[in-house]
Formats: C-alpha cells, structure tokens, sequence
C-alpha cells in the first residue's frame, strides 16, 4: 500500500489538479463562439486556396504509380505471365481514375 505524504501546502497532485483547474477556467472565458457560416466560408476558402496544390499532388502521385505499374508489367512481361495484359490494365486504370478524380473535383468545386 502507497502512503502519500502531504507537506503544509498539499501535495503535488493536488496543486496540479488546482493549477489545470484554474488554467481551464481561465481558458473557457476567453473563448466564444464563431458564427457557422463564417467557419464554412473560411473552409471554403481554404480548400479553394490549396486546391490547385491538391491536383499537382494527385498528378505526382499518379506519375509514381505509373512508373511503378509500367515496371512490374514488364518484369512479369519478361517473365512469362500469361496475365500480364490483366495487370497492366489495372495499373492503366488507376492512372486514368487518378486524372478522371482531379477533374470531377475540379467541376464538383466550381473552379
């Protein structure tokens, strides 16, 4: 069994509990309330902002991705895989999904 030791001013675990007490206290009378429509224009204003960094983003992810697949097709190219026209198909339509997706985005958001 653990006994705690209490000095003169209490212990440590109650001066923190005091300490955080007080620090949250102080912080809830700080803080007040945004309108709604002001933090929904504020987000859209910032997914305008960054949306042409977003679509470079997903285009560089796609150039990745098809060097990728294009390398792995032709190792089991060069190996012999009677599936490879199956493969190389569905790392073609990722590429093709990844550029389909930043168009409809594009359209979807009015820009």
């Amino acid at each position: 069994m653990i006994m705690w030791r209490k000095t003169a001013s209490g212990s440590k675990g109650e001066r923190y509990a005091l300490i955080t007490t007080v620090l949250c206290f102080l912080c809830s009378i700080s803080s007040h309330a945004q309108d709604g429509s002001k933090g929904i224009e504020e987000a859209n204003s910032l997914v305008r902002q960054y949306f042409d960094t977003g679509i470079n983003l997903m285009y560089a992810v796609g150039a990745v991705l098809g060097l990728v697949g294009a390398v792995r097709v032709y190792q089991r190219w060069s190996g012999g895989d009677p599936h490879t026209g199956q493969i190389a198909a569905s790392w073609f339509g990722s590429c093709i999904f990844l550029v389909i997706v930043a168009t409809v985005l594009r359209s979807f958001f009015g820009l």
